[in-house]
């Protein structure tokens, strides 16, 4: 239990899981969270299989008393957040015309309302402990568009403006924030899609391993003077 504790949204599956694994093996205490039926059994099997604790939270990050609640039993256990990734995103593809509001704002919501929340919840403890890392999965598309994607590029965009945010208030804090932006990633959703790689100069996914390296380097001692940053993990994409 006196281990550090990142709690990582999103991390039963994708590359929220792939970021819980790298931070498990380096001996981090796991909070996850994430909808799947099988999110126990994962949490408590990396648990096992890394020696760290772990908890597993089905909160619903579109509902604030449930992030709130996913906090207070998080903290319940093992004290403050050290770490903070906010991985949780979805997506929904459509030109601008036939949009279905819902849509939209459930985009907002999970993409970068939900970021919000949990950041704010998490800061007390950080600021307590005059030490914290933020770091929120952006993407490509948070820094270039796409069309048929307004919420999602819409959302990422935010994410980053939040990110900075973050990072000058916690400038005295010892609070870091950052944001990783991949590009096309190698997750069982994709392998389920005929993806095209034309938009990356480097015509292979990302790993999720990748992500979580760096997603460890930037919790670090090492990275404390990277706040605030937008670090593109895309394969040369945003380069072009």
């Amino acid at each position: 239990m006196k281990s550090k504790t990142a709690l990582i949204t999103g991390s039963t599956s994708g590359i929220g899981l792939g970021i819980a694994r790298e931070f498990a093996k380096a001996g981090y205490n796991i909070v996850f969270n994430g909808l799947e039926k099988e999110g126990p059994k994962i949490a408590a099997a990396i648990g096992k299989e890394f020696h760290v604790n772990t908890l597993h939270s089905s909160a619903n990050l579109l509902h604030p008393d449930e992030i709130a609640l996913l906090f207070r039993k998080a903290i319940a256990k093992f004290g403050a957040i050290a770490v903070l990734v906010n991985n949780a995103g979805i997506q929904y593809v459509s030109p601008i015309e036939n949009f279905p509001l819902e849509k939209w704002n459930a985009l907002i919501g999970i993409n970068l309302t939900a970021a919000f929340c949990t950041s704010k919840a998490a800061w007390p403890g950080m600021k307590k402990n005059k030490w914290g890392r933020i770091i929120n999965i952006s993407s490509a598309h948070g820094l270039v568009a796409s069309e048929n994607k307004s919420a999602y590029v819409a959302s990422k965009h935010g994410l980053i403006g939040l990110t900075k945010v973050l990072a000058l208030e916690g400038a005295k804090l010892g609070i870091t924030a950052n944001a990783i932006c991949p590009g096309w990633v190698k997750t069982p959703l994709t392998d389920k899609q005929k993806i095209k790689l034309d938009k990356q100069a480097i015509k292979e996914f990302i790993s999720c391993e990748s992500i979580g390296a760096l997603a460890l380097f930037l919790a670090s001692d090492n990275a404390s003077m990277i706040t605030g940053a937008a670090i593109s993990m895309d394969g040369g994409w945003t380069a072009q």
